[in-house]
């Protein structure tokens, strides 16, 4: 069984930093990747970023620059700088198979991943 489990939300000021962490713990079968979405309230699930078993990563255009994802064997991480109020989210770390389009990885969609953590909350005031 996979188990998906987040940690790291706070609160914080805006221009703070933040680092999640996310460990998948159990069997895929198959190469897979690992991703971070967030939700704010009354919004739909959005990626944030996403990184795949040769490393390659692809991040949503409002986070690049600012976020990194990494991985350090069964952790995820995502390091979140210069955060903003639009920041604030519960945020989501995802495991799936991983989405590959003509320009090569991508986060995907909510539907891409079959396996969901509870979430972990960030907020950023201003």
């Amino acid at each position: 069984q996979v188990q998906v489990v987040e940690s790291g939300g706070d609160s914080v000021q805006a221009g703070g930093s933040l680092r999640l962490a996310c460990e998948v713990s159990g069997r895929i079968i198959g190469t897979y990747c690992v991703a971070w979405f967030r939700q704010a309230p009354g919004q739909g699930r959005e990626g944030v970023a996403a990184i795949d078993s040769d490393g390659s990563t692809n991040y949503a255009n409002s986070v690049k620059g600012r976020f990194t994802i990494s991985q350090d064997n069964a952790i995820l991480y995502l390091q979140m700088s210069s955060l903003k109020p639009e920041d604030t989210a519960m945020y989501y770390c995802a495991a799936g198979a991983g989405v590959y389009k003509d320009y090569g990885f991508d986060i995907g969609s909510e539907g891409d991943y079959g396996y969901w953590g509870q979430g972990t909350q960030v907020t950023v005031s201003s």
